[in-house]
């Protein structure tokens, strides 16, 4: 546990503590101090404060995925400077992240079962290498036609990076694509922007009572649900903040449902590396109404939980590494 507040290790080593799978090995109030006791303790995951003193954590996470890949989970504010943050910890390789807001949040029920449900995941999750140096993978091009049909992704913890992957090389002419990454207000826009700069389509935080475009992307907003209507002949981006479903607002299941009712068998559907079980009722009632699924396999999945609810419960017609999702999205609109 590396952060420069003394009161945030106590209260964490005491939340890490309270869970009998769990055994906090040390603590450091800064990269410098954590470095030697990174090597002496040998942990299996670390939680990463981002903004310290001496050095700040996106430095210092660097340092570890280049030259010691390690399960690193980060500590981030709910703000924009935050949100940006995080990101950047994401594609440099943390598995995942526990946002705070204040000091006051740090002893709510919400938090103890975040933390302690992030650090067991990362400690099983798949971690590789930071090479900054790496190549943006090419374009891929589609030939059918994308007017009647949509395509819609569920992820959770790993999915920033898998997200990127698949929706930066899709080209410009594919029907719409509608998207849930498990993640807090604030970061759904940054995210969004991010991911807009990088690719072909147009990918836009979704709002309510947009219309559903073919070389369009649309994020599901953190805390809403994102699901569709339809008046006119035209297809509509419904959003509301109705119960947890899966544990989750916004949920993948519930995306999945809509674009099984208003789509039927012109849906193709993709469940992405994450944490638990959303999203695989959801691709079931897709596939039983003639909708082409996809789910991410195990080998290249950060966190295989999602994928495997889904292939378990029957839902997936084929499973691909990450690297060949996209081209398999295409060959699924045709």
């Amino acid at each position: 546990m590396v952060d420069d507040s003394a009161l945030i290790r106590e209260l964490f080593t005491t939340i890490l503590n309270s869970d009998p799978e769990i055994e906090v090995v040390g603590t450091a109030v800064d990269p410098y101090d954590a470095r030697e006791k990174i090597k002496a303790l040998n942990p299996d995951v670390v939680t990463l404060d981002i903004e310290m003193p001496k050095m700040d954590g996106i430095s210092f996470l660097k340092k570890i995925m280049s030259l010691r890949p390690m399960a690193v989970v980060m500590v981030s504010s709910l703000t924009q400077k935050g949100a940006k943050a995080t990101l950047d910890a994401l594609e440099i390789g943390a598995v995942d992240y526990v946002p705070k807001s204040d000091s006051q949040s740090f002893d709510s029920d919400r938090l103890k079962d975040d933390l302690i449900s992030k650090v067991k995941a990362a400690s099983k999750a798949k971690v590789k290498v930071y090479d900054e140096n790496k190549p943006a993978p090419a374009k891929i091009s589609f030939s059918g036609t994308s007017s009647n049909k949509i395509i819609a992704i569920g992820s959770s913890t790993g999915g920033v990076e898998a997200l990127k992957e698949v929706i930066t090389i899709l080209p410009e002419n594919i029907p719409p694509v509608l998207m849930v990454q498990h993640m807090p207000e604030k970061f759904t826009a940054t995210f969004a922007g991010r991911l807009n700069n990088d690719s072909t389509i147009s990918i836009c935080e979704a709002e309510d009572g947009m219309e559903i475009k073919s070389g369009h992307g649309y994020i599901a907003p953190g805390s809403y649900h994102m699901e569709i209507s339809a008046r006119g002949g035209k297809k509509y981006i419904s959003l509301n903040r109705g119960e947890l479903v899966s544990g989750h607002r916004p949920s993948v299941d519930v995306l999945f449902r809509s674009v099984a009712r208003h789509y039927g068998g012109d849906a193709v559907g993709v469940i992405l590396t994450g944490m638990g079980k959303d999203g695989a009722k959801g691709l079931l009632e897709m596939k039983m109404q003639g909708a082409k699924t996809i789910g991410q396999d195990e080998a290249t999945s950060i966190v295989y939980g999602m994928p495997k609810a889904a292939y378990l419960a029957g839902a997936v017609d084929i499973q691909k590494p990450l690297e060949k999702i996209a081209q398999e999205i295409l060959r699924k609109c045709v």
